[in-house]
C-alpha cells in the first residue's frame, strides 16, 4: 500500500491532463479552455467588495486568499469573533465543512488506484447488507447519485435547535447510515444527482474498511503529511480546533435573533462529509496539488474531473467528489463548497492548479452571504475587465450569466 505522494506520476498526470485540456478546448467542450494561457489577472479589488458584502449581509468577517505563480494575495474584512474588533486572519484555521468530501473522495481514489476496489464495485460486496440497493456502487455515492436520503435534513429542520442537539453528540458512521436509509431513496441508484451527507459517510466507511485504519490517519497519511499542510486536520470527535482559529456564528431561523457561537462541535453528524478544518493556504495547496497530479494519477484525476450538470444554469456540474463551475470569462474552476454550522467556504483552483482561490465567512444558514461569498470566484479567476463585461451585459438586458454560488435553501446548512 502506497502512503507517499505521488510525485513521480505528477509529471505524467499534469501532461496528460493538459492534453486532454486542449482537445476539448478544440471541440468545445466546457471546461476546456486554456487556463494557463488565458487566465487573467484577479480582481482583488473585486474579491474584498465580495467579502465586504458577505459581512454586510450578516457575517461578522470574510476572508480570501488567492494563489497563482505570482505569488499570494489576501483580503480580510470584519471580525475573526463578533463584537470583539478582532480582525480577520488568513493564516488562522475554520472548519471547512463539505470540502471534506473532496478530501475523503482523493483517498478513496487513491484506493482504487492501487487495486484496493474498482468504481462500479457494488458498495454492498464490500460492506454486506449496509445499504437498501444491491445495485448502489462506489461511483453512486462519490457522484451524489446513490438516492440515499440525506438524514442531516431531518437534524437541522430547525437550525439552532437541531445544531444545540448535535455539537457534543458522538455518533458513529453506521448509526448515520441507518438514518439515512430509514428513509426511502430519493432517485433511483444512477439516474439522478441528489446531494446527501449520507453519501460521503458510506464513502468514509469504505475508507476505513478497505485501509483498516481510521479516517483521521488516513487523510493524514495519503494527504496532510505528503503535502505539508500544517494546519490541516480531521478532529472529529473533539470539539475545540488545535490551533488559532475563526470563530463560527450561526444564524437562527427568526430574523433579528442573536448570532449563535458555533465554534466548538464534534461535527459529528458529518464526519467524512464534513469535519475537518483547514486555513485558506492550505486548501489553495489540496486543490492546486490535487488538480496539478500530486495525490492521483492520470486515470483517476481524470475519472473525478468527468463531470456531470447538477441543475439547469449549465454552470455547476459535480463528479467525483468534485465540483465544477464555469464561469463567465469562460474558465472552468474545480473544487468544492463547504457549509457547516458557523461557516461558509469556496476553495476552488483553475484546471492546471496553476491559480487557487479560498475564501470563507464565518456564518451559515444565511444563504445571502454564501451567495456574496461566492461573488469571490468570478473576480479572482475572470479578473476586472470580465467584471466590466458582465455590467454592460446586464444593462443591456442580457441574463445568461448565473453567478455560480449555490442557491439559498430553508435548511440553509446541508446543501453545499
Amino acid at each position: 500500500m502506497r502512503f507517499p505522494p505521488r510525485k513521480q506520476t505528477a509529471l505524467v498526470a499534469a501532461t496528460l491532463v493538459a492534453s486532454f485540456a486542449i482537445a476539448a478546448q478544440a471541440v468545445g467542450v466546457p471546461g476546456g479552455g486554456d487556463d494557463t494561457a488565458q487566465s487573467p489577472e484577479p480582481d482583488m479589488a473585486a474579491v474584498r467588495a465580495a467579502l465586504t458584502e458577505s459581512t454586510e449581509l450578516g457575517a461578522p468577517g470574510a476572508m480570501a486568499r488567492f494563489d497563482g505563480p505570482d505569488g499570494s494575495l489576501t483580503e480580510t474584512v470584519g471580525e475573526r469573533e463578533a463584537g470583539t474588533g478582532q480582525p480577520m486572519d488568513t493564516d488562522a484555521q475554520f472548519r471547512i465543512g463539505s470540502v471534506s468530501k473532496t478530501f475523503s473522495a482523493v483517498a478513496l481514489l487513491q484506493l482504487v488506484e492501487e487495486g484496493a476496489v474498482e468504481l462500479d464495485t457494488p458498495v454492498n460486496g464490500l460492506l454486506p447488507g449496509l445499504l437498501p440497493d444491491d445495485t448502489i456502487t462506489v461511483r453512486h455515492v462519490l457522484t451524489h447519485r446513490s438516492g440515499l436520503y440525506d438524514y442531516s435534513n431531518d437534524m437541522f429542520a430547525e437550525t439552532v435547535p437541531g445544531f444545540e442537539a448535535t455539537r457534543d453528540e458522538v455518533y458513529t458512521l453506521q448509526e448515520l447510515v441507518d438514518m439515512s436509509t430509514a428513509q426511502p431513496l430519493t432517485v433511483e441508484p444512477g439516474s439522478a444527482y441528489s446531494y446527501s451527507n449520507a453519501n460521503f459517510v458510506v464513502v468514509g466507511m469504505l475508507v476505513e474498511h478497505l485501509t483498516g485504519q481510521s479516517l483521521a490517519e488516513v487523510y493524514q497519511e495519503r494527504i496532510i503529511d505528503p503535502l505539508g499542510l500544517e494546519n490541516t486536520a480531521y478532529v472529529h470527535p473533539d470539539t475545540a480546533m488545535p490551533g488559532d482559529h475563526i470563530d463560527g456564528h450561526l444564524t437562527p431561523d427568526e430574523a433579528g435573533e442573536p448570532l449563535v457561537d458555533s465554534t466548538e462541535q464534534t461535527v459529528s453528524w458529518a464526519q467524512s462529509a464534513g469535519a475537518m478544518i483547514s486555513n485558506p493556504a492550505d486548501l489553495n495547496e489540496f486543490t492546486s496539488a490535487l488538480l496539478g497530479g500530486e495525490l492521483l494519477g492520470a486515470e483517476q484525476l481524470e475519472a473525478m474531473t468527468e463531470t456531470q450538470p447538477t441543475d439547469d444554469t449549465g454552470t455547476k456540474h459535480y463528479g467525483l467528489g468534485l465540483r465544477r463551475y464555469d464561469l463567465s470569462c469562460e474558465v472552468s474552476v474545480y473544487g468544492h463548497t463547504g457549509t457547516v454550522q458557523g461557516y461558509y467556504t469556496y476553495a476552488f483552483t483553475t484546471e492546471d492548479g496553476e491559480h487557487s482561490l479560498a475564501a470563507t465567512a464565518n456564518t451559515s444558514n444565511n444563504g445571502d452571504v454564501n451567495t456574496a461569498l461566492g461573488d469571490s470566484l468570478e473576480a479572482a479567476f475572470c479578473g476586472a475587465d470580465a467584471a466590466e463585461q458582465r455590467t454592460a451585459s446586464v444593462e443591456d438586458g442580457d441574463e445568461r450569466f448565473v453567478a455560480p454560488a449555490e442557491p439559498d435553501l430553508p435548511e440553509g446548512l446541508q446543501r453545499d
